[in-house]
């Protein structure tokens, strides 16, 4: 199941191509698909987005042709229909829709934007994910589910206040860039999530194992795996994850609580 994924949890961050990765993620569910296709319409957008923002210098100017390229020409938009349809987290399924969540569309975005050069990072905001554009020094955000439109300070406090309660502030905290890697991970988290909650343990576990594939030093990824494990009732697969994430935990509180945990289930029951 997870040797076409390997190689993400392998090479160095820099070198992962987030909107390339999310497709290899997708094509684990559609056995036998011709991702070439989707490497060739990634690769007319942003050949289309060169064009039509060769002259954008400015983060406005290259906002204005990421919204009028992917937002306008291609019709990527955000799905409110159907919010919580998994296909909005299946890079597959978004590019033949045109239809995905804030962290999906945000993946597109932000490889597309890199792919001719402009800096761009997916934030990772509470609730709602949100694009930087431009340098460090004059940077914009811009809302990809909402076709590529900036996102101004009152904006931006609205996300916020509906995502952890009027009383909270914008704080660096809260738009801080994820990695290559952290892009991936909130993908796959966003469908695990709705899938536990459809009561389908099943498919949460299975997003929890490529979580592991992709991100080896995810903590979170581990602790959840062996977690729906045990509910999976099958106790040497929780071990051998609690075992990897005791590999990787430094933390001695946590991991005299992990250790605690395998010894447990070293016992047998009674």
């Amino acid at each position: 199941m997870n040797f076409e994924i390997a190689h993400l949890g392998l090479v160095d961050e820099e070198l992962i191509a987030p909107e390339i990765a999310a497709l290899e993620l997708a094509a684990l569910d559609h056995p036998g698909v011709d991702l070439d296709s989707y490497f060739d319409i990634l690769s007319e957008i942003a050949e289309e987005l060169a064009e039509t923002g060769a002259a954008a210098v400015t983060a406005p100017e290259q906002a204005l042709a990421l919204a009028e390229v992917i937002g306008a020409s291609y019709d990527f938009d955000g799905d409110r229909e159907a919010y919580d349809d998994r296909q909005n987290v299946d890079m597959i399924r978004v590019i033949d829709r045109r239809r995905g969540l804030p962290i999906s569309l945000s993946i597109l975005y932000v490889g597309l934007a890199r792919r001719i050069g402009w800096p761009a990072d997916a934030l990772n905001t509470p609730g709602h994910v949100l694009v930087r554009i431009g340098q460090d020094t004059a940077p914009l955000l811009i809302d990809p589910f909402n076709g590529g439109t900036i996102v101004n300070a009152d904006r931006l406090a609205t996300l916020l206040s509906h995502a952890l309660g009027t009383d909270v502030s914008p704080s660096a905290e809260h738009l801080s860039p994820m990695s290559n890697r952290a892009m991936l991970v909130r993908l796959l988290i966003n469908e695990a999530t709705r899938a536990e909650a459809a009561s389908d343990p099943d498919r949460a576990l299975t997003l929890f194992e490529r979580m592991t594939v992709v991100a080896p030093e995810n903590s979170q990824a581990w602790w959840e795996r062996a977690r729906l494990e045990l509910i999976g009732n099958d106790p040497a697969a929780a071990r051998a994850s609690l075992s990897a994430l005791l590999e990787i935990t430094r933390d001695p509180d946590m991991r005299a609580h992990i250790s605690a945990m395998l010894d447990s289930l070293a016992r047998p029951s009674a």
